[in-house]
């Protein structure tokens, strides 16, 4: 069942909201090459905690970190380590949330580390657009299909606003995860795919759904690592992006919850 949010309950959601994008505001400053994904934690869990907001990720079903913190093909769960050290040229995927009385805010961001190729550029860009594409269709009366579609005809090359050099270029969309509901807890329904898959459920106002294309270079395959059984790679070790906001439906259009205020 699809909870509608109430408009306190937006209002807490948007406060947790905020949170995460100060959050996303200091990783953008502190990535570089040389730190660690542990300390990338580090400063995530004192932003978290000194706006009153409790990490979300940590110790949900035993995950040992405030963010996730992907690396190149890595495209979700990466579990912050000290051993982790980031290198000029590569990408890094920051999963956030941050719950405040009760409420979560969930977003994430992939950055470049110093210079990145051109590759890796036009991947970010074209999982970053996807994400707002979708943003775009979610208001009452479109379906879900609608902003699944939008994200996979941008990872397709087949939408409007695609810039000129990358239209008609295809990337890999993955297929075992994507958006979700989001309010009391950090996973609700509905499930939202990164491709159509038919879903006539229409949105209604009080809504609120993480919108997150995850869209790789090369395969839409991935594999779970037997090592921690938590980071996710691409099935061909090529780059992924993730890009996320929580988004609520409203009569007035989608309202991101998930910028600063």
């Amino acid at each position: 069942m699809i909870n509608r949010k109430s408009r306190e309950e937006l209002k807490l959601m948007k406060h947790a909201g905020s949170v995460v994008a100060l959050v996303h505001q200091a990783m953008k400053e502190a990535v570089k090459p040389g730190i660690s994904t542990l300390e990338l934690d580090e400063i995530a869990a004192k932003v978290i905690k000194e706006n009153k907001c409790i990490p979300t990720f940590l110790g949900y079903n035993g995950f040992p970190g405030c963010i996730c913190a992907s690396i190149n093909e890595e495209v979700v769960h990466g579990i912050p380590s000290s051993g982790r050290i980031l290198k000029e040229g590569d990408i890094i995927s920051i999963d956030i949330g941050a719950t405040y009385r009760g409420m979560v805010g969930d977003s994430a961001w992939t950055y470049p580390v110093g210079k990145i190729s051109k590759e890796y550029e036009d991947l970010l860009k074209i999982t970053e657009l996807a994400l707002f594409n979708g943003i775009a269709q979610m208001k009452p009366d479109n379906i879900l299909d609608d902003i699944s579609g939008a994200v996979e005809d941008t990872a397709l090359g087949k939408a409007e606003n695609i810039p000129a050099d990358l239209k008609g270029k295809k990337y890999g969309i993955v297929r075992q995860y994507g958006g979700h509901g989001v309010g009391r807890n950090m996973h609700e329904d509905p499930f939202l795919f990164n491709y159509r898959v038919n879903n006539k459920t229409k949105i209604k106002s009080g809504y609120v759904i993480a919108i997150e294309p995850m869209i790789n270079l090369g395969v839409d395959e991935v594999v779970v690592s037997a090592a921690d059984n938590w980071c996710v790679s691409t099935a061909d070790n090529k780059a992924s992006a993730h890009f996320e906001h929580t988004v609520a439906a409203t009569e007035d259009g989608p309202m991101i919850l998930t910028a600063l205020e």
